[in-house]
């Protein structure tokens, strides 16, 4: 029997600058994981991949990561996707940097 579909966000990461970019459902891409789209349809998740991968001069390893639903947009299903959401690990940068300063 075939496992249910599990809510889907299509992720890679941006060419140039290589932070981790979220699929937006007006084909743009958002560093907010929070402002993706929440793709609930298998098929649809194929569709919406491949719309996504067509932006290969921006994008680089699309590829649909778990999530689910929260109260204010998707969030991660897995560990690892919630860690590529923070940012590096090894030192402040990017993200982490800018959250240090708000």
């Amino acid at each position: 029997m075939a496992r249910p579909f599990t809510p889907k966000v299509i992720t890679a990461n941006d060419l140039l600058e290589g932070d981790v970019i979220y699929f937006q459902a007006d084909n743009s891409w958002t560093r907010d994981l929070a402002q993706a789209e929440l793709i609930v349809d298998e098929a649809e998740a194929q569709l919406r991949l491949l719309e996504a991968e067509k932006q290969n001069i921006r994008i680089v390893g699309a590829y649909l990561a778990d999530a689910k639903a929260g109260p204010n947009g998707p969030e991660p299903v897995h560990f690892r996707e919630d860690f590529r959401r923070k940012g590096p690990s090894n030192y402040s940068h990017g993200k982490q940097e800018a959250a240090a300063h708000v």
